[in-house]
């Protein structure tokens, strides 16, 4: 039934015995120390017990979505292609491509590509295992028609690009079948079209797509359930070419991302009109970490850059112990304060005037931004009623439905859905296992399905540095397709960085864009079938996501099955449809297609695998699985899950008789990049986390596409005190350096250099001690190393060629992703070396030689 069965019948036991190898073999052999994977944390010793199925399980889901432009050289920083150089003769050496293919059984007609994907490494020996370029996803075996046709990975990809014929074929590789979906991602091209008709198969309803057969003029196969549609008169017309008689070229079959203005058949209701709300602490906790000034001064900076049309409204809610409501009616001279201070029974003081026309009300909004901060300002108000705020919010919003957007300072004590701390700082450190990742209430739970039904997403920010029980207050965005935003140590004073992080954030949340009243379908060629999802949503019926919001940023995941066998044919499609109003009214539907070849040989399989993509798609089964059984079981699962797929290859695919730890290079980067699993927040132990940031790692793992959750896994690394101009992007009259990415190794961290990490979230720019002083002078602006001071988070605007060329780098590294990257400049000295590893991993105590020691921790469970 599942894709991994060792993820689900769990778990043999690897009871760590002590790992074989001395340090000084380790030292001699490997040299391996790796900067993010610094401390070692190994895999848990209590790995015999059972425990449930990673995930949510749904029932089938249907319909789909998107598409891929062919990939360009340097559009994106995700756009690079690794170049597979650099490795070294090994002590046993491999056989060459000819007798490889012959000792595989023969891949006839496979390409080059798929046989250099089944070639064995020896991880044991092979030390340049990273490319010098961000790794791609794999290219299916497909013919150049389909391929250049294809949707994007960026958008759509699956973590097998070769669909096995059975599941036991799937069974034998160990490897888990998914999707992961950026539905809604910003493209700079997307075919629109209005037409009168829809093309969609009577059937399956899946829409008409690049991969559907002509079978005439007037028929059409469908690709997924294979019927024969007849081709509506409509269709018969191309409105590009202008001309009758091509069906097959019209633009939806031409693209494997479209998006469709849809008809009244779509809608339940006229299109709703962009709708926000406000949900704002005014407690004294909230004053004194000085977010509410910069909150007002950037939605007042953004008033008019917010999307919707004429019919955009707005309102405001502030509470502490008691709730604020604002009437902002027209034909008032000033905002009216109405205060509701029984919060077990709440109730809306007036409907008419609180929730009001932007454009004709604009001037009251600005009035209120402008004397919100200062109405607190003395406040001695220390309790935080978010629950009554919350049902406020839900009853203010229920008509119409909208955004709502909460921001929150502290634990809330008062009215419904008050919570009390769970965490007990003495036990972040524990390795027997991390208690509370579950909510304590069902409230919040509670409330979001009720907006999701009302059409109203919530999305959370949380700026606390104090225990807010994260685990409990997500489930408001979870459930109802919102975001959750967090930062832990902000403060207007003592944290200023952590204070411009979030108003640039706030300001591209203001402006990006949105969908309202959203679903969204998954469908599969027949004999596939979809049984969980991961991300955050509601599952509305059997096959249905409801999305009250969706948003540019938001990613998802979805786990699959063969249900029957595929031999008859040699392809396999996905599509996923979205169906959402625009912040214009528009209602549309946003269609990706996705073809993958059907293999029948267990090493096509492995060909075709997508390191990253499983990865991504582990961590989401992992969180759960944390979540549902134990921190424990969801280490040994990712663990197990390393071991089951490189015993598979090595027992059923590669009959090379080789010692060491052999694995298909496909999956050569494997083992890495599960190790970085174990050792993020989310999922480490061993170190002190604290609970919510714990908690916000695994709501980012569950929510974010799949390029930032790999950032954050395994960050990338560059030298910037010599860079050249050789290969560099030309964009907008800017010159954007394209450094080489380094592995992540301390002997790649000289003192002469200055290096970049780029984690994600955050940009580690490190300046060792004895760096070039002209690189010093002409990027930081300081004389020397000595001058650089303790707290640097920005690099200034220099009339320098090579501050101009960095500068162009972060922000071309800045611009493919959801959020700011905050920046640390680090100096090489005994305090700040420290405190950068700290950012990293927050414990060095252990072993630096931990890859080596995981790789032989490994083979060891390989031998069993």
């Amino acid at each position: 039934m599942f894709l991994l069965p060792r993820f689900s019948l769990l778990n043999r036991n690897p009871k760590c015995t002590k790992w074989a190898g001395s340090y000084q073999l380790v030292h001699s052999t490997l040299m391996l120390v790796t900067l993010f994977l610094e401390s070692s944390i190994p895999p848990s010793a209590d790995m015999t017990k059972q425990a449930p199925p990673f995930g949510y399980g749904y029932p089938s889901m249907q319909p789909a979505y998107q598409q891929r432009p062919s990939p360009g050289t340097g559009s994106s920083p995700s756009h690079g292609r690794y170049n597979q150089t650099g490795y070294q003769h090994l002590s046993q050496p491999f056989p060459n491509m000819s007798q490889l293919s012959a000792a595989l059984g023969g891949l006839s007609g496979v390409p080059e590509l798929e046989v250099e994907a089944l070639r064995p490494v020896n991880l044991l020996q092979e030390r340049n295992l990273l490319p010098h370029r961000p790794l791609d996803a794999p290219e299916p075996n497909l013919n150049a028609d389909l391929k250049k046709a294809n949707c994007s990975p960026d958008t759509f990809r699956c973590t097998l690009t070769n669909i096995p014929q059975t599941q036991a074929l799937l069974n034998k590789a160990r490897l888990p079948l998914g999707l992961l979906l950026h539905p809604f991602r910003d493209l700079a091209q997307l075919p629109v079209i209005t037409s009168s008709t829809i093309v969609r198969c009577r059937s399956c309803r899946t829409y008409i797509n690049p991969f559907v057969s002509f079978l005439d003029q007037r028929r059409w196969k469908c690709s997924l359930c294979y019927r024969v549609n007849d081709v509506p008169d409509e269709f018969m017309y191309n409105p590009v070419t202008r001309s009758y008689g091509e069906p097959h070229k019209r633009p939806e079959v031409q693209n494997s991302t479209v998006e469709f203005i849809a008809s009244s058949d779509y809608m339940l209701r006229p299109p709703q009109p962009a709708v926000y709300l406000f949900v704002l602490d005014v407690s004294h906790n909230a004053v004194d970490a000085g977010y509410l000034d910069v909150f007002c001064q950037t939605l007042l900076e953004n008033l008019d850059k917010m999307p919707g049309d004429t019919r955009t409204r707005v309102g405001f809610i502030s509470f502490n112990s008691t709730i604020h409501f604002y009437n902002l009616h027209e034909s008032l001279s000033q905002p009216q304060m109405l205060v509701v201070s029984d919060i077990d029974d709440i109730f809306i003081p007036t409907h008419d005037s609180l929730l009001v026309n932007l454009k004709e009300s604009r001037a009251l909004v600005r009035v209120l931004l402008t004397s919100l901060p200062g109405m607190f300002s003395q406040t001695r108000e220390t309790h935080s009623a978010l629950g009554p705020a919350l049902q406020a919010a839900y009853k203010l919003m229920s008509s119409t439905g909208g955004r709502v957007s909460v921001f929150q300072t502290q634990l809330p004590t008062l009215g419904a859905g008050l919570l009390q701390s769970r965490e007990d700082p003495n036990q972040r450190s524990s390795t027997k296992g991390v208690q509370h990742l579950g909510p304590a209430t069902d409230f919040y739970k509670k409330l979001a399905l009720d907006c999701s039904g009302q059409q109203i997403g919530v999305d959370l920010f949380l700026l606390s540095s104090q225990y807010s029980d994260l685990a409990s207050l997500a489930c408001v965005s979870k459930y109802s397709a919102g975001s959750i935003f967090y930062y832990p140590s902000l403060h207007h004073v003592h944290n200023p960085a952590q204070l411009d992080k979030f108003q640039k954030d706030l300001e591209r949340y203001l402006t990006r864009k949105i969908g309202f009243e959203a679903v969204m379908r998954i469908r599969c060629t027949k004999g596939l079938s979809i049984h969980t999802f991961h991300g955050n949503f509601f599952v509305r019926s059997t096959d249905l996501l409801s999305l009250a919001n969706v948003n540019p940023d938001s990613g998802f995941a979805v786990q699959m099955s063969i249900e029957e066998s595929m031999a008859d044919t040699s392809l396999a499609c996905f599509q996923a449809a979205l169906l959402y109003t625009s912040s214009k009214g528009k209602r549309r539907i946003r269609v990706h297609t996705l073809c993958l070849p059907v293999v029948s040989q267990l090493s096509d399989v492995y060909a075709g695998a997508d390191v990253q993509a499983i990865t991504c798609l582990l961590a989401n089964m992992a969180i759960d699985r944390s979540i549902s059984s134990s921190l424990s079981d969801a280490r040994d699962a990712l663990v197990n899950a390393v071991v089951d797929s490189l015993s598979a290859y090595k027992n059923t695919v590669s009959n090379l008789q080789q010692s060491g730890l052999i694995a298909p290079a496909a999956l050569c980067l494997f083992p890495l990049y599960v190790l970085a699993l174990l050792k993020q927040k989310a999922l480490r132990t061993g170190t002190s986390t604290k609970l919510d940031e714990r908690v916000f790692a695994m709501c980012e793992f569950k929510s974010q596409p799949l390029q930032q959750i790999m950032r954050t896994v395994h960050p990338d690394l560059y030298r910037l005190d010599t860079i050249s101009d050789q290969g560099a992007l030309h964009l907008n009259d800017c010159i954007v350096p394209q450094p080489h990415l380094l592995h992540l190794t301390a002997e790649k961290l000289t003192r002469e250099g200055a290096f970049l990490m780029d984690c994600g979230s955050v940009f580690y720019l490190w300046i060792g001690k004895f760096c070039n002083e002209m690189f010093i002078r002409d990027v930081l602006g300081c004389p020397n190393h000595a001058s650089i001071p303790p707290n640097m988070t920005q690099i200034p605007e220099l009339e320098t060629p090579l501050s101009e060329r960095l500068r162009a780098l972060l922000a071309w590294l800045q611009d493919s992703r959801t959020f700011s990257s905050t920046l640390h400049i680090v100096k090489d000295d005994a305090s700040a070396k420290t405190s950068f590893f700290q950012h990293l991993v927050e414990d060095r105590s252990e072993s630096a030689f931990s890859y080596y020691e995981f790789l032989l921790h490994i083979q060891q469970q390989m031998s069993k």
